[in-house]
């Protein structure tokens, strides 16, 4: 996918249309995931490397995830912690959604979640320059996993038990739209 007016979520299924492609999507699990680098990280200011709640095996490599040059780091103790999981119910494209399941790192990122909400929907002159900081912070936390590997570019919501998503296999730049209310 290219280019900002890429359509996001869309997977590349040769010829499908984009309907198809996003029924596809349903009963998947994606995961909810501590960035590497990110607070709580290994090698992260603050880090002390004792091993946290809910983190990965040393050199466990993400579902999917491409080996050989060029590959994401292998993830040590702490890393890849996890947020929670996505359990795909609904597909409007281009957006996904399902249900959440907190996972043992959620507490770390529940507040900023519930702020980007909340800013998203304000109506007040402003608030988006506020909501692009806070969900900048959110990008340099999170990662989302898909069933294939982790995604580039993510606008995920969470309330409760509820999380919609879009994602693309690029970096997204200015511009998200917040999205639905979920």
């Amino acid at each position: 996918m290219t280019g900002p007016g890429a359509m996001l979520g869309a997977r590349r299924t040769g010829g499908a249309d984009a309907v198809e492609a996003v029924v596809g999507f349903e009963g998947e699990v994606w995961r909810v995931r501590r960035a590497p680098g990110a607070p709580g990280a290994p090698g992260a200011p603050g880090d002390t490397g004792a091993t946290r709640g809910g983190a990965e095996r040393v050199g466990e490599e993400e579902p999917g995830a491409a080996s050989g040059a060029g590959a994401e780091p292998k993830p040590g103790p702490g890393a890849g912690a996890e947020f929670g999981e996505i359990r795909i119910d609904d597909a409007d494209f281009p957006w996904l959604s399902g249900r959440f399941e907190a996972g043992p790192a959620y507490g770390d990122v529940r507040d900023l979640f519930a702020r980007e909400l909340a800013l998203a929907e304000r109506d007040d002159a402003g608030h988006w320059e506020e909501w692009e900081a806070l969900y900048g912070e959110i990008e340099r936390r999170v990662r989302l996993v898909s069933p294939d590997g982790p995604v580039a570019g993510f606008l995920l919501h969470i309330r409760g038990d509820r999380a919609w998503f879009r994602w693309s296999d690029e970096p997204l730049g200015g511009g998200r739209e917040a999205g639905p209310e979920g």
